[in-house]
């Protein structure tokens, strides 16, 4: 035993596994304070809690790493398993397990950038729920009464739009919601516009819009709550984001894309100017058409007024024959009526001896007879059982002990037994009693038994 306490003592200090461990953590973490590490997602699972736990791996080894729910919010794309990333973090270690692990604070997918693929993940989950489907998209009104506009009030692209639109149609009547078009917070603004307009009754479209720029500027109308927002939007909706060869989720959704915004406003509203030739041209066609028209029906009609007989002799014949008939017709009617009115002279008199009213009456005076026969029979039976009652009190008061005992009898009961004591030797001498008078009853105690 003291060999191996001395072959020990040659070291300086014996540690503990949570001491060495906590002495591993802290020099890792100091000395990998902040490292690029590039591998392969593998193994991705992320609890209720919303972290992501994954191990980054290439063909020769693998490291745990992980991303806590308020780093990963931040992430433009949605990590899968498989995919080759490049991770920043710091190193450190789970002592529970002992376990060194990467603590990623950025991640972007290797070879794309990652908007681009949070583009084309975003592109696909709303393509497979449908809001990219032609079904849904509503057709422009040939001439809407008022547009609103989505855009910064202070860009390029809402003076575009207002100058295409003043020069086509003048007097068009518009709504401008002005919103920021970038930078955090943009997208929310932009999908509460479009709701908000939504709520309006004289909003026949909307344009939402802006101008050119990178993808990082343009990355609000590639935002899924703007994309809900315009595929619930029930007025139509046009997507003019940037240049012509710029594309966003909101053009996918949106029920018309415009190349530009410029485009947006001649695609929307139509030139009066074109409108105004088109009606006056129409206006002459139809005038010709009419005329033209009135003057066939006129040929017409005097054609047909040459055919006709001459309807006055016909008419003559008919209010002769109309006469005729009168003068044989008005002594039958007067006849029958005359044998209507008897019938119904009959009818109403024997409807008369058959009158509801009298019968009514009728039972009304039955009934009342009835009531004062039965109540003269009833106060009959009340006094003539009263008489009986009163005589039979009479006689039970005459029967009465307590008559009895108010001519000076009384009864005795022994107090113990309560028993009615009928001789004198049912009690001996200190017996308690109890005596009923007429009124009143006395307890007494026996002096003396006399037989």
């Amino acid at each position: 035993m003291k060999d191996v306490n001395d072959r020990f003592s040659e070291y300086k200090t014996i540690w503990t596994v949570s001491e060495f461990t906590q002495k591993v953590k802290t020099r890792l973490e100091a000395d990998f304070e902040e490292v690029w590490v590039e591998g392969e997602i593998s193994n991705l699972r992320r609890p209720s809690s919303g972290h992501s736990y994954f191990t980054l791996k290439d063909d020769k080894s693998q490291i745990r790493a992980v991303i806590f729910r308020f780093m990963g919010r931040y992430l433009k794309f949605e990590p899968q398993d498989g995919m080759l990333v490049i991770c920043r973090g710091k190193m450190s270690v789970y002592e529970p397990r002992g376990e060194y692990q990467l603590i990623l604070d950025y991640m972007e997918p290797k070879g794309v950038g990652a908007l681009q693929l949070a583009f084309e993940q975003l592109k696909e989950k709303l393509g497979k729920e449908g809001l990219f489907a032609t079904d849904h998209k509503k057709p422009l009104p040939y001439l809407p009464r008022k547009i609103g506009i989505v855009t910064s009030s202070t860009g390029a692209a809402v003076r575009d739009i207002l100058n295409v639109i003043g020069r086509r149609f003048p007097t068009m009547s518009i709504l401008i919601s002005p919103v920021k078009v970038q930078g955090e917070g943009s997208a929310p603004e932009i999908a509460r516009a479009i709701d908000g307009l939504n709520l309006m009754d004289d909003i026949d479209v909307i344009i939402v819009a802006r101008g050119g720029g990178s993808l990082e500027d343009l990355w609000s109308f590639n935002e899924e709550c703007v994309a809900r927002a315009i595929y619930r939007s029930s007025i139509p909706v046009v997507s003019a984001v940037g240049h012509e060869i710029d594309f966003t989720i909101a053009d996918f959704v949106a029920d018309l894309r415009a190349p530009t915004p410029s485009a947006a406003g001649e695609l929307v509203v139509r030139d009066k100017g074109e409108l105004v030739n088109f009606i006056a041209s129409l206006s002459g066609r139809l005038r010709n058409r009419i005329l033209k028209t009135l003057e066939t029906e006129k040929k017409h009609s005097q054609l047909v007024m040459k055919r006709l007989p001459d309807l006055r002799f016909r008419l003559s014949d008919l209010q002769l024959r109309v006469d005729d008939l009168k003068s044989h017709l008005t002594p039958r009617v007067h006849n029958l009526l005359r044998l209507q009115k008897e019938v119904l002279k009959g009818s109403t008199m024997r409807l008369s001896l058959r009158n509801p009213k009298s019968i009514i009456q009728d039972c009304f005076a039955r009934v009342s007879l009835n009531e004062k026969m039965l109540t003269d029979r009833l106060h009959l039976m009340l006094r003539e059982g009263r008489q009986a009652l009163e005589s039979s009190t009479g006689k039970l008061d005459s029967l009465s002990p307590l008559r009895v005992l108010e001519r000076g009898y009384s009864i005795t009961r022994v107090l113990t037994s309560q028993q009615v004591v009928k001789e004198s030797t049912m009690v001996s001498q200190g017996d308690r009693v109890n005596v009923v008078l007429g009124k009143g009853t006395i307890d007494c105690k026996v002096e003396k038994v006399h037989e």
